[in-house]
């Protein structure tokens, strides 16, 4: 298995729910961190969390379906951290109701930040990637990404197209040593799942952030030859 100590990880949503699982995960590999999100206050409580593990660790507050504060907050973080290795494309946001009753509003909320914010995002971080010839992008969507559902029309049409996008990269980017990986993982108690009152947390009972962070770590320490094309990530209870 792969070290990734001293490599350099952008998290977006990172200030929170599996984002910021997932930063923690990596920073405990010795990974450096940069985290997005839109609640600055939030990053900075994450950031304070963080550098208790002896990792460099920056934020930049932007809302990832703005592309000129993508633009300004990732060539931030990357002048911050001296580069970047991995990409986690987390961020994202969730809204049910029927396919009349949701508001055009939202519906194109939903659109405009779960994939042209990864699109975005990952738009101004392949780059570097590209010029040095290796690296590991993660997307994720979701279950809902494979299957739609009464009330999920504008949320699965967002993981659908989430997972469409990353497949078309992944083909693209083999050729320059990049990985990209599409997770669709089942219902999480993440801060967003509990919010929307569609999980109660038991730990029991449901997937953990927690998780979902060690699927993270583990497909990114794959030896370079080999990587993730895609994985659902399921509780083993019904």
């Amino acid at each position: 298995m792969s070290n990734l100590k001293e490599q350099k990880a952008i998290v977006t949503g990172g200030s929170r729910g599996l984002g910021k699982v997932t930063a923690i995960a990596l920073a405990k590999q010795g990974v450096h961190i940069a985290i997005t999100g839109r609640n600055e206050e939030a990053l900075k409580n994450t950031v304070s969390e963080i550098q208790k593990l002896g990792v460099k660790v920056t934020y930049a507050a932007f809302d990832i379906s703005d592309y000129d504060a993508v633009k300004k907050g990732i060539e931030q973080v990357i002048t911050d951290l001296g580069g970047v290795d991995i990409l986690i494309n987390n961020a994202g946001i969730a809204a049910f109701g029927s396919f009349m009753d949701m508001e055009v509003t939202q519906w194109t909320k939903i659109i405009q930040t779960n994939v042209m914010g990864m699109y975005y995002v990952t738009k101004e971080v392949l780059p570097y990637l590209i010029e040095k010839n290796c690296g590991d992008i993660i997307n994720v969507s979701s279950t809902a990404g494979i299957n739609g559902n009464a009330t999920t029309s504008a949320y699965s049409a967002s993981k659908f197209a989430v997972i469409g996008m990353s497949e078309s990269l992944m083909k693209e980017v083999r050729k320059n040593n990049i990985r990209v990986t599409t997770l669709t993982p089942s219902t999480i108690a993440s801060d967003m799942s509990l919010e929307l009152g569609i999980t109660d947390g038991d730990e029991d009972k449901v997937l953990q952030p927690e998780d979902f962070a060690e699927v993270v770590v583990a497909g990114l320490k794959l030896p370079r030859r080999a990587f993730v094309k895609g994985l659902s990530l399921w509780s083993t209870n019904p």
